[in-house]
């Protein structure tokens, strides 16, 4: 069972003084990390959508490349929700940016759903995307019903992926 499993759903809702709380938690934290790795950045914080959304931001771009990679992100992300989730006692779904790679990931992630697309234009009942994360999914969702088609997921775990239909 992960940490996350042992959270009761009700205490995933958090009000906006608890997300502005989690934002400065995680700031904090990453800025510890920022120092011990020696980055320079500058860290924005922002409450949206029942998240707290932390972006670590740098005049020279360049200065973030070691830890702007998706993947990077996706570990550092982990790393800050468990850290707000030891500090606060409740299960965080902060969202982390570094360098503008959600941005880079949303642009990724309309590429996958629209190669999908052309798959099911030539023919196939459904397309498959690789296991993302929740967050992922969501963008997934969200774009794949901007251009008009159906989704959904299935999986458990980090086996979870979306499946495209024809609206």
């Amino acid at each position: 069972m992960t940490t996350s499993d042992q959270i009761a759903p009700e205490q995933t809702t958090a009000t906006e003084e608890q997300l502005e709380q989690e934002g400065d938690i995680a700031a904090d934290y990453l800025e510890g990390l920022l120092d011990i790795a020696d980055i320079d950045g500058d860290l924005a914080m922002d409450v949206r959508a029942g998240r707290a959304y932390v972006s670590v931001e740098a005049d020279d771009v360049e200065s973030l490349s070691s830890i702007s990679h998706p993947d990077t992100v996706q570990a550092l992300q982990e790393l800050t929700r468990l850290a707000v989730q030891n500090s606060t006692g409740r299960f965080s779904r902060l969202i982390l940016d570094i360098g503008g790679s959600r941005d880079a990931r949303q642009r990724q992630l309309e590429t996958l759903v629209d190669r999908a697309i052309t798959r099911l234009e030539e023919g196939a009942s459904q397309a498959s995307l690789p296991a993302m994360s929740s967050y992922e999914r969501k963008l997934v969702h969200d774009i794949a019903a901007d251009r008009g088609y159906a989704s959904e997921s299935f999986g458990e775990g980090a086996d979870r992926h979306t499946v495209l239909r024809r609206g």
